[in-house]
């Protein structure tokens, strides 16, 4: 497997990251204040770390998928 497709699926889960961060950034409820921002904030925190994990996870096994090619 050539190692410019391990780069180009890290720069895509980059670049849409970047995208959404942005999309939800400039929403129009960002934009005009949601007022029950700071209500239900447990469930925010429980979603926000369950994106964290699975993203470490993936870049885990990304890596271990480099590690084994490069070796082998």
């Amino acid at each position: 497997m050539n190692m410019y497709i391990y780069f180009g699926i890290f720069s895509i889960i980059l670049l849409f990251g970047l995208v959404v961060t942005f999309m939800v950034g400039f929403s129009r409820k960002n934009r005009e204040g949601d007022q029950t921002y700071f209500q239900k904030t447990e469930v925010k925190w429980v979603r926000l770390t369950s994106f964290y994990v699975i993203s470490i996870a993936a870049g885990l096994l990304a890596l271990v998928a480099y590690i084994r090619y490069s070796i082998g």
